[in-house]
Protein backbone atom coordinates (compact mmCIF):
# COMPACT_ATOMS: atom_id res chain seq x y z
CA UNK A 1 0.00 0.00 0.00
CA UNK A 2 1.25 3.66 -1.23
CA UNK A 3 2.09 6.13 1.70
CA UNK A 4 -0.65 8.65 1.83
CA UNK A 5 0.06 12.13 -0.16
CA UNK A 6 0.95 15.13 2.52
CA UNK A 7 -2.68 16.34 0.62
CA UNK A 8 -4.33 13.51 1.53
CA UNK A 9 -2.85 13.90 5.64
CA UNK A 10 -3.93 17.76 5.71
CA UNK A 11 -7.68 16.52 4.60
CA UNK A 12 -7.66 13.41 6.75
CA UNK A 13 -6.27 15.51 10.06
CA UNK A 14 -9.03 18.51 8.99
CA UNK A 15 -11.60 16.04 8.88
CA UNK A 16 -11.15 14.32 11.70
CA UNK A 17 -9.81 16.35 14.24
CA UNK A 18 -10.19 19.93 13.41
CA UNK A 19 -13.70 20.12 12.33
CA UNK A 20 -15.22 18.70 14.91
CA UNK A 21 -13.67 20.57 17.45
CA UNK A 22 -14.43 23.64 15.68
CA UNK A 23 -18.16 22.73 14.67
CA UNK A 24 -18.42 21.68 18.40
CA UNK A 25 -18.26 25.60 18.48
CA UNK A 26 -20.54 26.14 16.04
CA UNK A 27 -18.03 27.18 13.60
CA UNK A 28 -16.24 24.80 10.30
CA UNK A 29 -13.36 24.54 8.05
CA UNK A 30 -13.38 24.32 4.62
CA UNK A 31 -9.90 23.00 3.18
CA UNK A 32 -9.27 25.26 -0.41
CA UNK A 33 -6.38 24.00 -1.25
CA UNK A 34 -2.34 22.83 -0.37
CA UNK A 35 0.07 24.48 -2.34
CA UNK A 36 3.51 23.11 -3.64
CA UNK A 37 5.42 24.68 -0.94
CA UNK A 38 3.33 23.04 1.94
CA UNK A 39 0.93 26.54 2.85
CA UNK A 40 -2.30 25.51 3.61
CA UNK A 41 -5.51 27.46 2.54
CA UNK A 42 -8.74 27.19 4.44
CA UNK A 43 -11.82 29.16 5.29
CA UNK A 44 -12.96 29.73 8.36
CA UNK A 45 -17.08 29.50 8.31
CA UNK A 46 -19.87 29.57 11.10
CA UNK A 47 -18.81 31.07 14.17
CA UNK A 48 -15.86 31.23 13.05
CA UNK A 49 -16.31 33.84 10.15
CA UNK A 50 -15.33 37.45 11.61
CA UNK A 51 -15.03 35.99 14.91
CA UNK A 52 -12.26 38.09 16.94
CA UNK A 53 -10.35 35.56 17.65
CA UNK A 54 -10.50 33.50 14.51
CA UNK A 55 -6.88 34.51 13.56
CA UNK A 56 -5.52 33.13 16.96
CA UNK A 57 -7.82 30.19 16.54
CA UNK A 58 -6.48 29.45 13.21
CA UNK A 59 -2.61 29.90 14.32
CA UNK A 60 -2.72 28.27 17.63
CA UNK A 61 -5.18 25.39 16.86
CA UNK A 62 -5.15 24.92 13.42
CA UNK A 63 -2.07 25.52 12.38
CA UNK A 64 -0.22 24.06 15.70
CA UNK A 65 -2.32 20.57 15.80
CA UNK A 66 -1.26 20.56 11.90
CA UNK A 67 1.97 20.90 11.83
CA UNK A 68 2.30 18.46 14.98
CA UNK A 69 1.61 16.00 12.57
CA UNK A 70 3.30 17.24 9.86
CA UNK A 71 6.12 18.72 10.10
CA UNK A 72 6.88 20.01 6.22
CA UNK A 73 4.24 22.30 6.90
CA UNK A 74 5.05 26.09 5.94
CA UNK A 75 1.61 27.88 7.21
CA UNK A 76 -2.07 27.69 7.43
CA UNK A 77 -3.90 30.57 5.79
CA UNK A 78 -7.34 32.12 5.65
CA UNK A 79 -8.86 33.00 2.76
CA UNK A 80 -12.34 34.53 1.90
Amino acid sequence: MSEKSFNQKVVEIINDEIRPLLQGHGGDIELVSVEEDYTVKVILQGACSGCPGAKMTLKNGVERLLKEKLPDLKEVIAVN
